[in-house]
């Protein structure tokens, strides 16, 4: 009981995932990123190892198709794995398992993917590829947190969300943005306030990182 929403920005090569899930920590497991190299999702029953050995064969040179096809290639339990690749180029692919539960499914655009599966409707994933697609002005996570509310808005997944994250990777090693929250009534709700409330220090923790000078005495 999952959805998500890989996006990637022309203009600053920003990549990005947000999701939300019925379960607890949903940031700890679906979403993975590298500066220059793209994102991963991977959700139902979720095997984190999938989001690392994605991002390897993305390092490698693969774009995202061959990705999938290595990842689920190499999966002996694929039946019960969907996840998604977006390469550097914002070109994306999928997989769903055979046992993957309904109603599950991606919708791609340019620059985005939508997954996700056990959701309330068909309406779920065009509506987040759509916000997404929407607002190409707007900072990469403010397009990404707008994506996942349109999701619930539409009607979500069956039962109520319990967490939801935020990954955003720009140029250096280390995350933009990383912002989880791991449970809580209305996760999306709060997703959008630490948001708010991180976005004007976000290049400040950059700058501490990587020139440490500039941030003054």
């Amino acid at each position: 009981m999952t959805f998500s929403v890989l996006g990637h920005c022309p203009v600053t090569g920003q990549f990005g995932v947000a999701t939300t899930t019925s379960g607890f920590g949903v940031g700890a497991r679906v979403p993975w990123a590298r500066a220059g190299l793209g994102a991963v999702a991977t959700q139902h029953r979720t095997d984190p190892r999938l989001g690392p050995r994605g991002m390897a064969l993305l390092a490698s040179g693969c774009p995202a198709a061959e990705t999938v096809a290595a990842l689920a290639a190499s999966t002996p339990d694929h039946k019960w794995r969907q996840f998604g690749v977006m390469d550097r180029r914002g070109e994306t692919a999928f997989f769903h398992g055979a046992l993957v539960k309904p109603r599950s499914g991606a919708v791609q655009g340019p620059g985005v993917l939508a997954l996700g599966n056990i959701l309330a409707n068909d309406d779920v994933l065009p509506a987040i590829a759509a916000a997404f697609s929407a607002r190409p002005d707007d900072a990469l996570a403010e397009r990404l947190i707008a994506a996942l509310e349109a999701g619930e808005a539409a009607g979500g997944e069956h039962g109520a969300i319990a967490s939801a994250a935020l990954l955003v990777v720009e140029r250096e090693d280390f995350p933009l943005v990383d912002i989880r929250v791991d449970r809580h009534a209305a996760p999306l709700a709060e997703l959008r306030a630490l948001w708010a409330e991180y976005a004007p220090q976000s290049a400040l923790y950059v700058a501490r990182a990587v020139d440490p000078d500039s941030c003054g005495p």
